[in-house]
């Protein structure tokens, strides 16, 4: 009896992650900088990019892949103008949390065996957000919030991937929900367009949002009171947030909560950095 159990854990899925911004690699490389951790981009579509981590956090076991994932989607989001998705799974779920803004992140979950234990109305504000179709896309997702026997948790995000290809999601080849960290990264180093991300110093980084935000035309809005306002906005909810993740030793919210700051930073210095370079 032990060992068909044991055998039976071994083949469920090993933790993964995936990150889907809604930006193209040039938009999203300098914001994923931000995070400090290697990661692989490369695109998923005309308007997508997907990030895939090395996973460090929760194959240490320091802390679950859901956690860390929802914090650096937030993290991503937040103050940028295009939304997170990340997609996720471990041994016993598997899951999904959209981040877009200052808004309060929406997800919804999977048990390893595919029973949905999520809130349906997750799945509409999902779409939303996202702007899918009302009606088409609506319907297509309804399936993935009730029993389905022949659908395991991997399957479900699968599902909810088929969806988002009306949206533009167009994933590597090999890059699958189930599938390891090491495997996910090998699929994408492939690629022609897949691009290292490493931490390079604030400086460099700080450098690199500012050419995103300047070719993107937003550079005139980070200046006069509306900008300083926003900036203000960051810092105060970004340095209680960090404070908030060092005391529950999460890092992804510690590192949401640093990114905030330094956006809020950013925002009220604009002019000097600028001037500085």
């Amino acid at each position: 009896m032990s060992t068909a159990s044991g055998a039976s854990r071994d083949d469920r899925p090993a933790p993964g992650a995936l990150l889907l911004c809604r930006a193209r690699p040039e938009s999203a490389g300098p914001a994923a900088q931000l995070l400090r951790e290697r990661m692989l981009l490369a695109g998923a579509g005309p308007d997508w990019s997907v990030l895939v981590p090395e996973g460090k956090p929760w194959q240490h076991g320091t802390e679950p892949v859901d956690r860390v994932l929802t914090g650096w989607a937030a993290a991503l989001a937040v103050g940028a103008p295009w939304p997170v998705l990340a997609l996720w799974w471990d041994t016993d779920r598997s899951g999904f949390t959209l981040a877009s803004g200052f808004r309060r992140t929406v997800g919804y979950e999977w048990l390893a065996n595919g029973t949905p234990v999520g809130q349906d109305e997750a799945m509409h504000t999902f779409a939303a957000r996202l702007g899918l179709d009302p009606v088409l896309d609506i319907q297509a997702l309804e399936p993935l919030t009730q029993p389905d026997p022949a659908s395991d948790a991997p399957a479900r995000v699968r599902g909810l991937l088929a969806v988002l290809t009306r949206a533009g999601v167009r994933l590597p080849d090999g890059v699958e929900p189930g599938e390891s960290v090491d495997r996910l990264r090998d699929a994408v180093r492939i690629r022609p367009d897949a691009e290292q991300i490493e931490w390079s110093g604030w400086r460099a980084a700080v450098g690199a949002e500012l050419d995103v935000v300047e070719s993107g035309g937003l550079g005139p809005w980070l200046r006069g009171p509306r900008a300083r306002t926003l900036a203000a906005v960051q810092l105060a909810v970004g340095l209680p947030l960090t404070a908030w993740g060092i005391r529950r030793h999460s890092g992804g919210w510690t590192v949401a909560g640093a990114v905030l700051t330094l956006r809020g930073l950013l925002g009220l210095a604009y002019d000097q950095l600028r001037a500085y370079d």
